[in-house]
This record gives structure tokens, sequence and C-alpha cells, in this order.
């Protein structure tokens, strides 16, 4: 079968790989349909590398998918606890938690210190035509949510897990740094919560013009100093609520202080250096609460339910398509930001 592994930094390689052999007891065999690009694997293609994990062997990236099962192992149930039968449409969590250990059983999978993380080293992700999975990864999609759809379901089960951590109240005020899929979907998922006003910071211009079309008041840092703008914007009190969900070298720094006293600032991105950097006087100060978005736990079913209704906009995120062969191509107009990109999906054709 085809799979997309990276050899080293830039070095994505499309190449034939054995198909996964049948299922075993709780495993099910997916045919892939489509994938979402990450930020998070834009670092691994970039750096070969995500935080402190080192890819140290050719590696298959992705971990946002959907697919249909196509082979069932004996005993396997789906993420509801439901038996899983040949054909259904499914998006899969790509995290694998062992549900054993402490934090699993204390209701923190997201946290599980033996998890399993698809494209991320040592475990091979979605970017191949067949995967194995567990059956509690796989989660039933209805006829209403295109393939593409049910893949950013997983992006989608990230933001609900930050705004989660935010504790949100109706008319909050928010600033969202960063304006990538992640925090367009924090926007959408904070507007739905009752958030008011909602900042968006972000670069690059086509996303600021789509965070505005989601009721967001977005501007770019490269037109104006962003904390004195959020301050100004506030009458110098700041947010409830300051969300990172960028890469920049500044902005965890920035988000500190555009939060009030007594605020909630909430980190989702991934730096690059793997850094964490702010003024410790303005956090104690401030006495802020800071909490790290780690993936999402508990978040799927009510991501299927939004997305759905309605109350959630996944496709419009969505701005370019590549085939499983041009997966090459798409990292490096995703890595370059060209032709107004926000999210690239892969898709598989039979």
């Amino acid at each position: 079968m085809l799979s997309v592994r990276l050899h080293g930094p830039r070095d994505l390689r499309v190449e034939r790989v054995p198909k996964p052999p049948p299922p075993g007891p709780g495993e099910v065999l997916i045919r892939v349909s489509a994938t979402g690009i990450c930020g998070s694997d834009l670092h691994s293609y970039e750096d070969a590398r995500i935080g402190d994990t080192e890819v140290k062997s050719p590696l298959v990236l992705g971990h946002e998918f959907s697919g249909v099962v196509e082979e069932v192992g004996p005993d396997a149930f789906d993420g509801s606890n439901q038996p899983i039968r040949p054909g259904t449409r499914v998006a899969v969590d790509p995290a694998q938690p062992c549900y054993r250990c402490e934090l699993c059983q204390r209701g923190h999978p997201n946290l599980c210190t033996q998890l399993k993380f698809c494209g991320n080293h040592p475990d091979d992700g979605c970017l191949v035509e067949w995967i194995k999975m567990p059956g509690r990864s796989c989660h039933p999609v209805p006829d209403a949510l295109g393939d593409e759809e049910a893949a950013l379901l997983e992006p989608l089960g990230v933001a609900l897990h930050a705004v989660d951590l935010a504790r949100l109240r109706v008319g909050h005020s928010v600033a969202i740094i960063g304006a990538g899929p992640i925090g367009l979907l924090i926007l959408q998922v904070a507007r739905l919560a009752g958030a008011n006003p909602i900042y968006v910071i972000d670069p690059l211009e086509w996303r600021l013009k789509m965070a505005e079309g989601w009721g967001a008041l977005a501007f770019s840092p490269k037109n104006e100093e962003p904390v004195g703008r959020v301050l100004r914007e506030t009458k110098g009190r700041g947010v409830d609520v300051a969300i990172e969900a960028a890469w920049g070298d500044k902005s965890v720094a920035q988000a500190a202080e555009m939060a009030r006293f007594g605020g909630r600032l909430v980190l989702v991105g991934i730096p690059r250096d793997d850094r964490l950097e702010l003024k410790h006087s303005t956090a104690r100060r401030k006495g802020l609460t800071i909490l790290l978005c780690r993936r999402m736990k508990h978040a799927y079913q009510r991501a299927i339910g939004l997305a759905c209704n309605g109350q959630v906009h996944l496709k419009p995120l969505v701005t370019h398509r590549f085939r499983l062969e041009e997966t090459p191509s798409a990292f490096e107009l995703n890595a370059r930001y060209a032709d107004n990109v926000v999210k690239i999906t892969i898709l598989n054709r039979s």
C-alpha cells in the first residue's frame, strides 16, 4: 500500500509498505478516507522532531483522520462501547491510552503515561491507505458529515478541551492568539459558550477575515502592538481568558499581559523551540491560573453533535485538497503558508 514517511527534516517520501495484517482482538482495519495536516505535523516535517520527541527512523505522519472500517477483529467495540461492523464510517481518535494506569482511571486518558499516538514517534500515523486501530478509538459518524469534516473532529475536540479548561461563562471576554485551524475552532466554541467580545490576533490577513466572519474582533500584530490594542479595547482591564494557539516566540508572554488580574491563561500551541517564556512577575502579580491543553478528553461525541447540528462549521476551514501521492507538495505549500492556506486535507481515493 502507499504510505507517506518522514526520513528527516523536510524529507517526506511516498513509499510502498506492506498492508497491515488482519485485526486482532479489539482491533479494526480502516481504509483511510481523509487526513488533515495539523500544525504538529508541520513541526515534525520541518524539524524531524516535536518538542523533545525526535524522529529517529522513517515515520508515517498524520493523526487527524476518518475512514471506513473494512475488517473487524474479535470483540471489537467502538468508542461508545457498541459492536463495530464492516462498512461503518468512522472518525478516529489518534490517541491510544492504556485505560489501566492511575491517570486513565482518574478520568484523564489524555495524560496516560503509556499513551500511543498516531504520527508521534515511534507510532506511525494515518498518511497511508489502510491503518489498524483499536476499535475503542473509532467513533461512527452520520452521513450528514463528509469525510473531511469527520477528520476535523479531532482538532475540534482539542478546541473543546481548551474551552473546557478556560471555564468560559456567558459574557466573558477572550483573546485568542493564533487563527490557524485550532484557533478558529476555539473561536467558534468560545462563541457557543457565550464569550463576548472575542479578540483574535494573527499576522495572516485571510485568516483574520475568516475570524471576523465568526464574530471576532480580529487584527494583525504587524499593524499594531497586540497587547496595547487589547488593553485599550478593555479599558485597561484585560480579558477574562487569554488563549495561546500559535507558535510565536512572544505569544505566551503577550497572552499573559492581555489577561486580567485573576484571569486564566490557556496554552494550546506547541513552541518550535520547546520553551515556554513569560514574565514571572506578570503571572504572579496578576494571580493568573495557567493551564496547558494536552490534546483532548471526553470530546468526540460532543464534537460530532456540534458539527452535525451546524453549530460548529468545519468545511470552511478546508482551503486545499491533495491526493495521498501528492502529500509532499501539500506539506511544502502548508509550511510556506502560501496561497491563503488555512487547512489542507489529504484524500484517499479507491
